[in-house]
């Protein structure tokens, strides 16, 4: 241990022993990660979390008590300005290491690893030697998100603008960590939209100027405006970045690229189309993060999880995701999916293409150009002996059949289609070929979705609903509707009634009065009574009539449930799902 470092207590057991003990790992997982260690020489916990075995959150309390030392948390890890001033950006970054507290004799630095001695070394050498270091324990990417907060407090976009068009002075490009003004304006971009939880960026050229557009919670809104002249550079970047022909102007192309933004690899799919104006870039934003949640945040109550509880309780057969595009199909089989992964099962699946990666589950890509489509796919995997089938999409007749010989041959099938409510899933399928009688007994459930906004929990207001809102929402405006909200919450004192919410903005939204998105849905479970229905080629309002009797809950119910639970508003509602249909 180097000179005017606090010394930390000989661990009596080796970390692997301690994580078995814990239950956290299995010995295997120890044996593997000894293995690639070997190999790479990285440390033992850096190559435990690379494996997937264990996250760096929950590896960093662990090592501190190993070691003796204190852990910190990501929400605590507020870098001490004064010590930023004696340890440049790049040096900490390099170390995984993060100043603190510093006072006249001592530093409290929160680092990734600290038995890492050349990078204590490293950092003591930007500090006088009266000065000791205490080191601290923090997960790896919450010391670089902390430091990637610090450097966009520390470098405004507009001054990287006005470095770009020689306003400003120049960095000395030989200085250690130098970027073109170029490249830290893309990266300041990206970052933001991350940060911003956008899905999607959109670059438009026009005739003087550059269009910024990102799609947040489903609702595009205009970010910057950047002069015409920075477009060949800031287009010639990104299509570098994700590996395109920068020669090539009047070509569709597709690309993606990673980064790492706030301690996360961030993946970025990117797409240039030809316009009459120039090319247009469109970036989709695939935050792991972010979209691997489970069903209950993403907006299934109590209800809707037991009647999909049921579904899934079915040894085979058919369980159809159904929505218009971008209304969060796959995200919700994603995450039925990871409900139902267990070490049991064999779950196999067919996506064009893989947008997230899970343990233990076969994942395969298709490639129509290699002649690997969704229907041979499935032939495919039904040598693999699987238990769980999940196709991205029925889009036509083949794979429509396929999924259905899938089903009647002992195996549960999941997929997407894209049609507007559950009962229009039984004609869609009739139109892609499949009759009335091999969909009888062959489908086990039907699922109808759409995205909605949730207002801001810091600003939404909350008020009585009106007379016609009350009509709406099918609740007396005489009766009170609390839904877990007491009238000292709401603005003005009112007499009891039906309680609703609408949006405010506040800087936490961006203005919006919305934060986030929650699924309305509608869930049909197949009965032995629809069955006899469907294969009978029994109109929609019969098959209405029989689902409402068994205790279906159509869309509108479940987004009126949303209101008045004050989870999103009756506008918001009514933008995204047709409320002419209730009842």
């Amino acid at each position: 241990m180097p000179d005017g470092v606090v010394v930390m207590h000989k661990p009596s057991l080796r970390l692997g022993e301690r994580l078995v003990q814990e239950g956290l790992v299995t010995p295997d997982h120890i044996g593997i990660t000894l293995h690639e260690q070997r190999k790479t020489q990285e440390r033992f916990g850096a190559t435990l979390v690379k494996l997937g075995f264990l996250s760096d959150e929950k590896l960093a309390p662990l090592l501190a008590a190993h070691l003796g030392a204190q852990a910190v948390s990501g929400g605590k890890l507020e870098p001490d300005p004064e010590a930023m001033l004696l340890l440049p950006r790049t040096v900490a970054a390099r170390c995984r290491a993060l100043p603190l507290i510093l006072t006249d004799t001592l530093l409290h630095l929160a680092m990734a690893d600290p038995q890492d001695i050349g990078a204590m070394d490293e950092v003591r050498r930007y500090f006088p030697r009266r000065i000791d270091i205490l080191p601290l324990v923090a997960a790896p990417t919450a010391i670089a998100e902390a430091l990637e907060n610090w450097t966009r407090g520390n470098a405004d976009f507009d001054a990287i603008l006005d470095e770009l068009e020689g306003t400003a002075a120049e960095a000395a490009p030989q200085a250690e960590g130098w970027q073109h003004p170029i490249v830290r304006l893309v990266n300041n971009l990206l970052s933001d939209a991350v940060r911003e939880g956008a899905s999607d960026i959109h670059l438009e050229p026009e005739t003087s100027f550059v269009r910024v557009r990102l799609r947040v919670d489903g609702v595009l809104r205009q970010k910057r405006a950047l002069h015409r002249s920075h477009w060949p550079e800031l287009s010639h970047r990104l299509k570098i970045m994700a590996g395109m022909n920068i020669a090539d102007t009047r070509s569709m192309q597709d690309g993606r690229f990673h980064m790492q933004v706030g301690g996360a690899a961030i993946d970025f799919r990117m797409a240039v189309m030809p316009t009459v104006q120039g090319e247009n870039i469109v970036i989709r934003i695939l935050d792991h993060r972010r979209g691997l949640l489970p069903l209950e945040k993403l907006g299934y109550d109590t209800h809707a999880l037991a009647q999909l509880d049921l579904i899934a309780a079915r040894p085979e057969g058919v369980v159809l995701v159904t929505g218009p595009t971008g209304s969060g199909k796959t995200t919700t089989l994603y995450a039925l999916l990871k409900r139902l992964n267990r070490v049991e099962l064999n779950i196999m699946t067919l996506e064009e293409p893989v947008e997230y990666q899970f343990d233990m589950i076969r994942q395969t890509a298709i490639q129509e150009q290699q002649g690997l489509t969704f229907a041979e796919g499935v032939r495919g995997i039904l040598r693999q002996a699987p238990d769980i089938i999940f196709i991205g999409e029925v889009r036509d007749n083949d794979t429509a059949q396929m999924a259905l010989r899938a089903a009647m041959t002992g195996h549960q099938v999941f997929s997407t289609l894209h049609c507007n409510d559950v009962f229009g899933a039984l004609p869609r399928l009739n139109d892609l070929g499949l009759s009335a009688r091999m969909m009888a007994e062959n489908i086990a459930g039907i699922v109808a979705q759409r995205l909605v906004r949730k207002l801001c929990p810091k600003c939404k207001k909350i008020r009585a609903a009106s007379e016609e809102e009350s009509g709406i929402l099918k609740v007396p405006n005489s009766v009170p509707m609390i839904c877990g909200v007491g009238f000292a919450e709401m603005q003005t004192p009112l007499e009891p009634c039906a309680l609703v919410a609408d949006p405010v903005g506040c800087e936490a939204c961006g203005g919006t009065g919305y934060k986030g998105r929650i699924a309305v849905t509608e869930i049909l479970r197949i009965t032995p009574a629809l069955d006899v229905l469907i294969a009978a080629d029994a109109p929609r309002p019969t098959l209405r009539a029989q689902a409402l009797q068994e205790g279906f809950r159509p869309m509108v119910a479940d987004g009126i449930a949303k209101v008045l639970n004050l989870e999103t508003s009756l506008d918001e509602l009514r933008r995204r799902v047709d409320m002419t249909r209730i009842g």
